[in-house]
C-alpha cells in the first residue's frame, strides 16, 4: 500500500523498544459528506480502529465501522487508498515508541444501519456517529490537534483527500 503521510514527532530516541500497531480508517462518502464520528467535545474520527490478531484487515475495517457507527460495509467496494504512518512517544507507555499503520480505504455501505457497540471511552466522550463534511472535520478538529494526535491525524487524512471540493484519491 502506497505512502499517503508520515507524522513523526521525533520526541524519542533510537534505543527506545517500538510498540507497533495496524488500524483501519474508512473514507465512506455519501452527498458529499464523510461518515465520521463526532464527540460531545467537537471533535471528529474518521471511522476505523484496530486490526486484532485474528482477522485480515478488511474483516477489521468492516466490524470497526460496524461497531463505531452502525453502518454495514458492502466488502466487494473496499478500495485501497494509502497508509499513514505515525510515529511518536506512546501517551500512554513511558519510554516506548508508539508506531501505528493505518491503511485508508474507501468503501461504500448498505442502506439502513445496525445497533453500535462502541467502546466506553467512546461513549464518555458522546461519540456518534454523522455525515459531515471535509470543511466540519478539518475546523472541526484544529483545536485537538496538539492534544489529540488522532484529531490531527484524521485532519491531514481529509486535507489530503480532498481537493476542488470532492474527495479525490487513486482507486
Amino acid at each position: 500500500m502506497k505512502r499517503l503521510l508520515t507524522l513523526d514527532k521525533g520526541n524519542y530516541t533510537p534505543e527506545m523498544p517500538v510498540h507497533i500497531k495496524y488500524s483501519t480508517r474508512a473514507i465512506i462518502v455519501r452527498d458529499g459528506r464523510i461518515a465520521a464520528q463526532r464527540g460531545d467535545a467537537g471533535d471528529y474520527k474518521l471511522l476505523g480502529g484496530g486490526v486484532e490478531e485474528s482477522e485480515t484487515v478488511r474483516e477489521a475495517l468492516c466490524r470497526e465501522v460496524q461497531e463505531e457507527s452502525g453502518l454495514v460495509i458492502i466488502p466487494d467496494s473496499i478500495c485501497e487508498i494509502g497508509e499513514v504512518l505515525e510515529r511518536r512517544r506512546d501517551l500512554f507507555e513511558q519510554g516506548v515508541v508508539y508506531e501505528c499503520h493505518s491503511l485508508v480505504f474507501s468503501c461504500e455501505v448498505q442502506e439502513g444501519m445496525t445497533e453500535t457497540k462502541m467502546t466506553q471511552s467512546e461513549i464518555d466522550k458522546g461519540f456518534r456517529m454523522v455525515w459531515a463534511t471535509p470543511e466540519e472535520i478539518m475546523r472541526g478538529n484544529e483545536p485537538f490537534c496538539e492534544s489529540q494526535p488522532w484529531s490531527y491525524r484524521d485532519r491531514e487524512i481529509v486535507r489530503l483527500l480532498w481537493k476542488d471540493g470532492e474527495m479525490r484519491y487513486d482507486g
